[in-house]
């Protein structure tokens, strides 16, 4: 009975590390982004506190080795993993002050590095448990160390593709730290510790609906404060919210589409100016657009008459964009999988090709090559525009000078149009290229107001520019600092997203 314990507490234990490993980044993105530096910290804090669990739970296993302290350790850190989901809440907002690498980091080691390193101090201590002589020692530690990979493997896949989109991240949490204490309740059990098991399983009674309830009410929609819905994807926190007459969408905490739900008209310029690309053509034609969010650029289009196709690697922005953004059937035909690899697959052309794809958290790096520009650059018509909405800081961002001199190894005219004001504030900046003269058929409609799509496009297009490409790095697919470049936009786009939507507790 004991062994078949240790065992049952070895798949339990190396499922856990992984699925918090994987949950980690889900407690994390919607406040910092999903970037290179959030998986480099949890990766980092993760094989840290592994290295040193097994080396304390080594040399507590050789000074005296019992079944009991073994259960103790799983159940500390079953205990701490619980109670995480509020854990979090004073964590973040000690470490709001901090830089984007030093918060991710400094949160990484709080909330995850004590229940990690309690969780790398299990195998050795089983194996000082288990080997029941020298000769099999080995042996031992072979098989523990192959059935806890297996269990984080299996963890791995049921956590990323299955109980995140379906659970949740908070109620996943505590689920997990329930399952450690529960695992640490049946070793004292078989131990015979009827005290310490009758109280822990009173404690886990007693917790479980109240606790249960809470992890489960801080992922709830609450449209009494404006938040019309949160949805877990495979690959993102999607919330939708209402505020001031428009309604939000937001991914891993970064706004993808501001809309009024009377009439779905986006309120952002970036939008309005993207219909520029129409201006170069004589009558409607067939637009493809990378990265739908909640679909504004496909209505625009679709309402001119365009046809419409449009690739979203997550089905859940999809449906969100549907349910909440009026998405209609009939606008266009959605693809749902990865952009690049869309344009790989399907040697269809179209006449404009918009990218969208490229949030303030992080810029997927695969679209924004010259191999990937190359590869649009076959997919448009003779004459066709490809245009890209990028978030920068200033006009001169090196984020914009090297993508528009990459843009320029595949197309021969390549003009940046500037949306934010002054020069050098966090905006957005709309890339056009193509292989015929950037011109329009006519002249663009004058403003009615400043504050109307005319005056946005007019704007636009009269500041647009050439970015000077001599001297400016190009990007590949074999060297791409993209994501730490991006850094400096995430942090300065979700500070004003933070002083905007202040404390209302319905964005983060």
């Amino acid at each position: 009975m004991v062994n078949l314990f240790i065992y049952m507490a070895i798949i339990v234990s190396g499922a856990s590390v992984l699925a918090i490993e994987l949950i980690g980044t889900r407690i994390i993105a919607p406040f910092y982004g999903a970037s290179l530096y959030l998986w480099s910290a949890l990766i980092s804090v993760t094989l840290a506190a592994l290295s040193c669990g097994y080396a304390i739970g080594g040399r507590w296993a050789d000074r005296k080795a019992s079944l009991g302290r073994f259960c103790t350790i799983i159940g500390m850190a079953g205990l701490w993993i619980a109670v995480i989901p509020w854990l979090r809440v004073p964590v973040f907002a000690a470490a709001s002050a901090m830089g984007l690498r030093s918060a991710v980091l400094a949160i990484a080691l709080v909330l995850f590095f004590p229940p990690l390193a309690l969780l790398g101090m299990v195998s050795p201590y089983a194996i000082r448990l288990k080997a029941s002589s020298l000769d099999v020692v080995g042996r031992t530690a072979g098989n523990l160390y192959a059935v806890s990979t297996i269990a984080s493997v299996a963890a791995a896949v049921a956590t990323g593709f299955f109980l995140i989109p379906n659970i949740g991240v908070n109620r996943l949490v505590f689920l997990t730290g329930v399952l450690l204490l529960a695992t640490a309740l049946a070793g004292l059990a078989i131990r015979r510790r009827w005290a310490a098991t009758t109280a822990l399983l009173i404690l886990l009674v007693i917790a479980w609906k109240p606790g249960f309830h809470a992890a489960s009410r801080q992922e709830a929609a609450d449209p009494g404060k404006g938040l019309i819905a949160v949805e877990q994807s495979a690959y993102a926190e999607i919330r939708v919210l209402d505020l001031a007459g428009f309604r939000y969408m937001f991914i891993d905490g970064s706004m993808h589409t501001g809309a009024d739900p009377a009439t779905w008209n986006s309120c952002f310029e970036y939008v309005n100016v993207l219909d520029i690309p129409r201006g170069f053509f004589e009558r409607p034609g067939e637009m493809l657009l990378v990265g739908l969010g909640g679909g504004s650029i496909v209505k625009s289009y679709a309402r001119e008459g365009w046809l419409v196709d449009a690739v979203e690697i997550d089905p859940v922005v999809t449906r969100v964009a549907r349910e909440y953004f009026g998405l209609e059937e009939a606008e266009a035909r959605v693809h749902e999988m990865d952009g690049r690899q869309f344009l790989l697959t399907h040697d269809k052309t179209w006449d404009v090709i918009i990218m969208d794809a490229f949030g303030s958290s992080s810029i997927p790096f695969h679209l924004v090559t010259v191999e990937a520009f190359g590869l649009v650059r076959s997919r448009l018509s003779p004459g066709g525009v490809l245009a890209m909405n990028i978030q920068a800081i200033g006009w001169d961002d090196k984020i914009i000078t090297s993508i528009a001199a990459t843009v320029s190894r595949q197309f021969e005219h390549v003009a940046v149009l500037p949306i934010a004001e002054p020069p050098d504030q966090l905006g957005n900046l709309i890339l056009l290229a193509s292989n015929r003269e950037l011109v329009l058929r006519e002249e663009l409609p004058p403003p009615l107001d400043r504050f109307s799509p005319e005056y946005d496009r007019v704007h636009a297009w009269d500041n647009r520019f050439q970015v000077d490409a001599a001297g400016v790095r190009v990007l590949t697919d074999d060297l791409n600092p993209i994501d730490v470049w991006s850094e400096r936009v995430n942090l300065a786009s979700r500070k004003d997203l933070h002083d905007y939507f202040g404390n209302r507790g319905i964005a983060w």
